[in-house]
């Protein structure tokens, strides 16, 4: 069972889907998507299964995105497997978000790129206090995938904008606050949860049962975000129109109360690709009028250009394969991206159909 990277178990009616890479921080590849996939089709025609919980072997990550090296090898290589692998992994995330069966994902940990593609998709995301939550693609030279651009531009204000540009990482109560997840359950009690689950006595509303043990057991709200604290601030300077304008408005910042949090965003964004932080931008703002099906297709419309005319194979380079941590962005600054570069990533694209030409 220790080499299988997903495990399943029935019990009780529930279908537990494991990822099983804890040493990788169970970062998701292509035989891990295929397994997923398989198994949730499986259960589709199962009258037995009444739910479904994805969660994760490990304390320190459910999921801490894709295997990006292998997807880097793979374009070197010349493979077409990246490609393949990103079609596979929307395709698993869709079902997920269209699945008739509730889900739940029980994050852990990091819960970083396509392990938030998996949890955004799933009807009951139940987090713990350790988790750490994120998606940090504009450090790698590369953009909110996996329905990112469905989930971000949707949340309340620009708190989307803030963390698909930034890359921030947040915690349970800001993961809570920003509408990322619906509940908090101790780590120390996901033994008793797990119990809990075993003896349900299941109606024929599943969802409504999951809802009512979660409402018992763990929390909606918990004290302490930053994001809440800050959001005024995030909310002024994210909505800005151009990333130019989002830094300069950062560098403006003159309330004491938002200029430590100013400056340290400035730093995170001084050190991300800044071609990938202005389609992240475009990515957000047309995601937000687009349907979920073509978030998922503008989103693969990208990846079939980025890898030879985007920022990610210096980033992997940079930060995964050489690690000398100096990525040479092209370009190097917010004030050498060509807004026309930017536009020509998006060109051609047209809703419905841009998953066939990519």
């Amino acid at each position: 069972m220790s080499e299988q990277t997903v495990l399943v178990e029935v019990r009780n009616s529930v279908g537990h889907l494991t990822l099983n890479r804890p040493a990788g921080l169970n970062a998701l590849n292509l035989d891990m998507v295929r397994q997923l996939r398989s198994q949730l089709d499986v259960w589709l025609q199962d009258d037995g299964i009444k739910a479904v919980v994805l969660r994760a072997n490990g304390e320190k990550a459910f999921c801490a995105g894709g295997d990006i090296r292998g997807l880097y090898d793979s374009y070197l290589a010349g493979d077409g497997m990246y490609m393949t692998f990103f079609r596979e992994e929307y395709a698993l995330d869709q079902l997920i978000h269209a699945y008739p069966k509730p889900v739940l994902a029980l994050m852990d940990g990091f819960v970083l790129g396509g392990g938030m593609g998996l949890a955004q998709a799933a009807s009951h995301r139940v987090i713990t206090e350790r988790v750490k939550m994120g998606m940090p693609e504009t450090g790698i030279g590369y953009f909110p995938d996996v329905g990112g651009s469905y989930f971000l531009p949707r949340l309340e204000g620009a708190i989307g904008q803030y963390l698909g540009v930034t890359g921030t990482h947040i915690r349970a109560a800001d993961a809570l606050y920003c509408g990322l997840a619906d509940h908090c359950l101790g780590s120390e009690l996901i033994g008793e949860f797990d119990e809990a689950l075993n003896q349900l006595d299941w109606s024929a509303e599943p969802a409504k049962d999951l809802d009512q043990l979660l409402n018992k057991r763990a929390s909606q709200k918990i004290p302490g975000s930053e994001i809440k604290a800050m959001r005024s601030a995030i909310d002024h300077h994210f909505s800005q129109p151009d990333m130019h304008r989002i830094r300069a408005s950062l560098a403006a910042e003159e309330c004491p109360a938002f200029q430590d949090w100013a400056e340290r965003t400035l730093a995170a964004i001084d050190a991300k690709s800044p071609l990938a932080m202005c389609v992240t931008l475009e990515l957000l703002r047309q995601g937000r009028e687009l349907t979920l099906a073509d978030c998922f297709a503008l989103e693969l419309y990208l990846d079939s250009q980025w890898f030879a005319d985007g920022d990610i194979m210096e980033g992997v380079r940079a930060l995964i394969v050489d690690k000398d941590k100096n990525p040479h962005w092209n370009p190097p600054t917010l004030a050498e991206v060509d807004p026309a570069r930017v536009a020509a990533f998006f060109a051609g694209f047209e809703p419905g159909q841009a998953a066939e030409r990519a």
